[in-house]
């Protein structure tokens, strides 16, 4: 098919493979809380501003739970990607999540269940125990390859071609079912950096 006959968006990739322009960029993302203080566990995705990318499920995934506390508090899976709670402690828990991106409950138990929860559906999900109250985690549902989690620095988004993108970040601290907070950028070749500033509530 020639490039004439293709989407303008495909057509313009091909054209710029035929001239070796396409080069896959970094991009580094700052997240800051609304006083300008960096975010760590802020999760930042990036998404095409048409069409979607292909995604494929991860692997091993595990959140646990140890001295009665989930771990890693913020996890990072893309669409269909199956998760596992072992419990390490001496104590049995109860692991639920009603939240609309996924529901589910792993009634009292120890040890490791023995069927995986499947995230199926972006979102944020906000799991809990039904036996001990102050424990409490969140499994951050992505429609997309390029994402990433800040830790003590800004995170990083590597390999994205050139085009128009919506960056969104997300974090604990947004108001309770806010959605992830979203700008367009324009990513080239070059490696560029972006700063976004949530409207956190007050660090628990």
């Amino acid at each position: 098919m020639p490039v004439s006959c293709l989407p303008p968006s495909l057509a313009l990739v091909l054209t710029l493979l035929s001239h070796g322009i396409v080069g896959a960029a970094t991009l580094s993302v700052t997240v800051n809380d609304a006083a300008g203080r960096p975010l760590p566990d802020a999760v930042v995705m990036l998404e095409p501003v048409n069409g979607r990318l292909p995604v494929k499920p991860m692997t091993a995934v595990e959140v646990g739970q140890s001295a009665r506390q989930f771990t890693p508090a913020v996890t990072v899976v893309t669409v269909g990607t199956s998760v596992s709670f072992p419990n390490h402690d001496t104590v049995r828990h109860h692991v639920y999540s009603f939240s609309p991106a996924k529901t589910f409950e792993l009634k009292l138990y120890a040890g490791v269940p023995a069927t995986p929860v499947v995230f199926d559906k972006p979102g944020v999900a906000v799991l809990g125990c039904n036996i001990h109250d102050q424990m409490a985690a969140w499994i951050v549902v992505v429609d997309t390859p390029h994402f990433a989690r800040t830790t003590a620095g800004p995170a990083q988004l590597a390999g994205i071609p050139p085009g128009n993108y919506r960056l969104k970040a997300w974090h604990p601290t947004l108001p309770v079912d806010m959605a992830p907070q979203a700008t367009v950028v324009t990513v080239g070749t070059d490696d560029q950096a972006a700063t976004m500033r949530l409207a956190t509530r007050v660090t628990p």
